[in-house]
């Protein structure tokens, strides 16, 4: 037993977004169908060509595998000699979610592009940060935001969005607009719990993601959630309804009230 216990064993389900469960079964529901009617119609007419979609599980093992190796060669392990204060950050947030192991963590170039992600390979997770965001904290000495950020990333391993299996589960309902995306809204909102829960002081740092690594501390963050109310309307909900993410007035509402989920529709 480590010090940071069972992976998922901790894991508060108040944190897990109400419709996350409901829409996850609907995407394996889609993708097991969709693997039986494969497999009838290989039978009923003597071909093997509806078969390939059999290869979607090598597809997603490939896949995995080739992101974590672009990750360790290309990019900066962060451990207790490099950037210590962060890596410390993770641990600590590997320890609040209850996970057995701390995720490997990699500083990557960003090129002007601010992103993080979780995923996995095999028994391993780790979190990637585009260099920009990692500024926020250590350049920019904003360190909430970037637990903030970190605990969001940890939050989606504790949660389970980083297993093989799931990923494999929804891979062919993700083809399908406006599916796998709401899934993946609803698993960003759980994400933005386990980070709230971890840091709330940081939550100021999803203004990056509305202004930039430079002008974010001038946004006033309540304006943005006040905008859920009042930017309405057809195309609004489509842009939503596409996105993976839930669209910026909405989640700022959901983290800046913490008595109800998030809209994911």
């Amino acid at each position: 037993m480590t010090p940071w216990g069972r992976e998922g064993r901790r894991l508060d389900r108040s944190l897990r977004h109400p419709q996350e469960n409901r829409l996850l079964w609907i995407c394996v529901a889609v993708t097991t169908l969709t693997v039986i009617g494969t497999f009838d119609r290989a039978i009923t007419e003597h071909s093997t060509q509806p078969l390939l979609v059999l290869l979607v599980p090598a597809l997603v093992f490939f896949t995995r595998g080739q992101l974590y190796a672009r990750q360790r060669v290309n990019g900066v392990r962060i451990t207790e000699h490099q950037f210590p204060e962060i890596h410390q950050i993770v641990l600590d947030a590997a320890r609040a979610f209850g996970l057995p192991h701390p995720p490997d963590a990699y500083l990557v170039a960003g090129h002007g592009q601010i992103n993080a992600f979780a995923s996995g390979h095999g028994f391993r997770r780790y979190v990637a940060i585009t260099s920009d965001l990692f500024e926020i904290g250590v350049r920019n000495g904003d360190l909430a935001a970037l637990r903030f950020v970190i605990g969001h990333e940890v939050g989606h391993i504790a949660a389970g969005h980083a297993s093989f299996w799931r990923q494999f589960g929804i891979s062919i309902a993700n083809l399908i607009p406006g599916l796998g995306s709401s899934l993946s809204r609803a698993q960003e909102y759980t994400a933005d719990n386990h980070a709230y829960r971890f840091c709330p002081e940081g939550v100021h740092g999803l203004c990056v993601l509305a202004a930039g690594k430079y002008l974010y501390p001038r946004v006033d963050f309540a304006a943005i959630a006040d905008r859920a109310r009042t930017d309405q309307g057809f195309f609004v909900m489509l842009v939503n309804l596409l996105a993976t993410h839930p669209i910026n007035t909405w989640r700022f509402a959901a983290l800046r009230d913490r008595s109800k989920p998030g809209r994911v529709f």
